[in-house]
């Protein structure tokens, strides 16, 4: 990007990283060099400018996140965009275990694999996985989607609510109360949209299995206290 502005964390604090990229007058593009591995990048962001770690980031990278649009040159920690609200996160490598944890909106695009619990308890982010999700993904998902282009692992939707998991490979087991769902065109449009503003179009919808909540755990019944 032209006049971008640099942060270089081998010669500031990340306090004072941090400080730049979250002031209310921050404003167009932005790097983060020499990042090492180093925790809570770009966390807590409001407002819409462009930021581009330049390396590996460690936990929770991108956390929080409202209005920004954050790309992650690298792989990335656990927790990654977490509690995120709105906006965009990109890590172009792998993501580790509880990518876009309780993420309330926006889009986490994943260019490699992703951790265990990649999801747990989203509550309206939506995730596109280029690669595969490690064992109990969307546990406890409440809103939101969630995209594997690869294969996912066990427990995959476990305590499932409403939100919505397209896988294009195997899955290894599916977690309670979750279950293969019949695709509607309404949910091919809505996985066509997320591919394509992930930048995944060379994988079709049709291609794609849907995955929700049988929703027999909604309320407490005798009958299925084991599947708790």
């Amino acid at each position: 990007m032209s006049n971008m502005q640099e942060i270089d964390l081998a010669r500031c604090t990340l306090r004072e990283a941090n400080s730049q990229l979250q002031s209310e007058d921050a404003t167009g593009a932005w790097a983060i060099r020499n990042p090492r591995g180093r925790h809570a990048l770009a966390v807590g962001l409001t407002t819409p400018i462009d930021v581009l770690i330049d390396g590996q980031a460690g936990y929770y990278a991108a956390g929080m996140n409202q209005h920004a649009n954050i790309t992650i040159d690298g792989n990335a920690g656990p927790g990654v965009a977490e509690n995120m609200m709105s906006g965009r996160t990109h890590v172009r490598g792998n993501a580790s275990m509880a990518a876009g944890a309780t993420g309330h909106g926006g889009l986490l695009v994943i260019d490699g694999d992703a951790g265990a619990r990649c999801g747990i308890s989203m509550k309206g982010i939506d995730i596109v996985v280029r690669g595969s999700v490690g064992h109990m993904s969307a546990f406890m998902a409440q809103s939101g989607t969630l995209v594997v282009c690869g294969d996912a692992g066990e427990a995959l939707g476990d305590s499932l609510y409403e939100a919505k998991i397209f896988v294009r490979g195997e899955v290894k087991s599916l977690g309670a109360d979750c279950e293969e769902k019949a695709m509607t065109a309404e949910d091919i449009a809505l996985l066509q949209s997320l591919l394509e503003s992930a930048g995944m179009t060379e994988y079709p919808a049709d291609s794609f299995r849907l995955y929700g909540s049988a929703r027999r755990l909604y309320h407490f019944h005798v009958d299925n206290a084991a599947a708790y």
